[in-house]
């Protein structure tokens, strides 16, 4: 239908409230927002009209720009006869319906021929946070009906959904917490550990309504850190870790974090980065077969000034 559609490029092609695709610039007008550092980056939808993302893990954390492995797809939009009412209403269809009048009825024959049939219009629709979903979107037909129970070539699927939902999983973005906390010594032990995790798991459910819906959970598993420097100048213990590290016990048993062998008087700033990252395992379910998905990682750095002790023997 492509080229039925650009002779009409003229006029937008409207979807549900308010949100336009226009077909010579699929970017042109959203309500997503785009992030623009990588590392905080989740799914954004160009159309939000049909797939509802929900839960606890939607948009309230940090991301770890986890990208879909497919940035485009269709998706269930209408039925036949919905689908016509909806390109024949002059509320919503008024620049269209300035067109000259032969071009409108043309445009129009698709729709009016599969009022009554048995199956969906399906959409294109793709994450514009992805550096090829637009190029990916602009290969898609605009409109393809599809036959109830059945799935186009590039139709979305629960597993596709699945990862749309994994890209729009975030998780709290916690602190670093040291002991000692303003500056460390060369051997003295350097507690670490993290503040801010809150609850252990986080969800995310994409749902496309009465068609299916996969929720992510993503579960807490441990910490890891980076002392910010090499093995031979600094000693990571990580063993006492747990899930969020080891608050200091005074003449507790050191068990997790680093210790330095070397000054930082040499560093960028006379000081190491050093970074501890939150990783939490995911699974997919629903109405799809229960997977793993890649873990969410969220690092979060701190800088450390590690001094030298010197002494003096006198006789």
């Amino acid at each position: 239908m492509k080229p039925l559609i650009s002779a009409m490029t003229a006029g937008l092609l409207m979807f549900g409230n308010g949100l336009h695709l226009d077909p010579t610039n699929p970017g042109g007008q959203s309500e997503a927002t785009i992030r623009q550092d990588d590392l905080n980056t989740t799914v954004e939808l160009a159309a939000t009209e049909w797939i509802n993302i929900s839960g606890d893990g939607a948009g309230s954390g940090k991301g770890d720009g986890y990208r879909v492995p497919r940035p485009c797809w269709y998706e269930p939009a209408r039925s036949g006869e919905d689908m016509y009412r909806f390109m024949t209403d002059p509320r919503t269809n008024a620049r269209r319906a300035a067109i000259d009048e032969e071009s409108r009825l043309e445009f129009l024959k698709p729709f009016e021929e599969k009022r009554d049939a048995d199956g969906f219009w399906w959409v294109p629709n793709y994450d514009q946070n992805h550096p090829d979903g637009a190029a990916c979107w602009g290969d898609l037909e605009l409109f393809v009906f599809v036959p109830t129970g059945t799935t186009p070539p590039s139709g979305i699927t629960p597993e596709q959904l699945a990862h749309i939902a994994r890209g729009s999983l975030t998780v709290p973005e916690h602190t670093v917490s040291l002991n000692p906390d303003a500056k460390s010594f060369v051997n003295l032990p350097t507690w670490v550990w993290a503040e801010g995790l809150g609850d252990t798991t986080r969800t995310v459910t994409a749902t496309i309504p009465g068609f299916m819906s996969v929720t992510v959970t993503a579960t807490l598993e441990s910490i890891t850190i980076d002392p910010g420097t090499t093995k031979d100048r600094a000693e990571t213990n990580v063993s006492g870790c747990g899930t969020t590290g080891k608050p200091y016990v005074r003449g507790g048993e050191f068990s997790c974090g680093v210790r330095y062998l070397r000054s930082s008087i040499d560093q960028p700033g006379s000081k190491y980065t050093l970074g501890v990252t939150s990783v939490w395992s995911t699974q997919a379910t629903g109405d799809v077969a229960p997977f793993q998905l890649a873990p969410v990682e969220v690092e979060i750095t701190r800088d450390v000034e590690v001094g030298e002790i010197q002494s003096n023997i006198r006789p």
